[in-house]
């Protein structure tokens, strides 16, 4: 069949305050499936404010324009032309409401793009991609033959975390390495489970993700389940290990063969005296998320604490290092 499908991409342009609105008006209409674009200065204020648990550099490739927008996605079908006139009045109600709060224009811009756009412009319709020796990361909408490799299904929701970026990547290189049928695992700012979920797959007996944002506990279970992996395998806790008392002590009532961090130079340096005293003997600390001008403050962060890094992965400008207690 050589007939490319048609999309209509709908874009309403609002204010960073307006996204949450814009979002919910659009699922009023049962268009739930959006992306969000923000401008640059906010996804630098957000990263500056909140350095804490996310796959970060994915942020890099979700920022384009300046005026943050909500973009969604419908197919050319012929009963979509009504409700593309339902966007457009209910767009033009929610300007004479008053919300409390500025919205901006509340632009709305139609236009007709081919599927090729649509894969490109919307991250989540990522393809399988094979990683390292074993895994296979693949969406959830996707069939595949696993071909040997250990298939691992992913639908990242809102969390960042896809495997087609170079941090996760790294990471998931040395767990494959790492982990042993048996182990107990710890992925700090677990996003959307990749990590944990990856080592499982690789024959991790348990594993424990903790992300500083709720969504993570809801989008990680998910993708867990879609795995063949339940709550008796996988704990998710929400909560910031850094500031979080109870929950550190939750976490060092057992000892880990594997502990995975891929989130950002700052947050590793501040994780690194915690690391040690929940590594089993022989464990290893894996850090991932350092830009490559950061690498020297880590290693020296890591060796203040006694790690000890044993090998370091460069993937474009961002490095991954594999660290033992010295």
């Amino acid at each position: 069949n050589q007939m490319r499908m048609k999309w209509m991409e709908i874009t309403v342009f609002t204010t960073e305050e307006g996204l949450d609105a814009v979002c919910v008006r659009l699922s009023m209409l049962g268009i739930d499936q959006v992306q969000i674009e923000q401008s640059r200065e906010s996804i630098e204020q957000f990263l500056r404010e909140t350095a804490k648990y996310w796959d970060y550099a994915d942020l890099d490739e979700l920022v384009t324009g300046d005026e943050p927008c909500v973009k969604a996605y419908l197919s050319e079908a012929a009963d979509n032309g009504s409700l593309v006139d339902a966007v457009f009045a209910s767009f033009e109600e929610l300007k004479t409401i008053d919300v409390g709060f500025d919205l901006g224009s509340l632009r709305v811009v139609v236009r007709q793009t081919a599927d090729e756009d649509w894969a490109n412009n919307w991250k989540i319709y990522y393809k399988p991609l094979a990683i390292g020796e074993r895994l296979l990361v693949c969406p959830s909408w996707e069939r595949t033959e696993p071909d040997g490799r250990v298939l691992l299904s992913l639908d990242p929701g809102m969390a960042f975390g896809t495997g087609g970026h170079h941090t996760t990547r790294l990471c998931l290189e040395y767990l494959e390495r790492r982990v042993q049928a048996g182990d107990e695992m710890l992925d700090l700012g677990c996003g959307s489970g990749i990590l944990s979920i990856a080592a499982l797959l690789l024959g991790a007996a348990h594993a424990t993700g903790v992300d500083i944002d709720p969504m993570a506990e809801k989008i990680a279970g998910e993708n867990a389940l879609l795995n063949g992996i339940g709550p008796d395998t996988y704990t998710v806790l929400a909560g910031d290990v850094l500031t979080d008392e109870a929950l550190t002590k939750r976490l060092s009532q057992k000892r880990y063969d594997v502990i995975a961090a891929n989130i950002v130079a700052d947050v590793i340096i501040a994780l690194c005296p915690l690391a040690p005293p929940l590594l089993k003997e022989g464990g290893c600390f894996i850090v991932s998320g350092i830009i490559a001008d950061r690498m020297e403050d880590v290693l020296a962060a890591l060796s203040a604490n006694g790690l000890k890094a044993v090998d370091v992965k460069a993937g474009g400008d961002w490095r991954a290092i594999l660290a033992e207690r010295a």
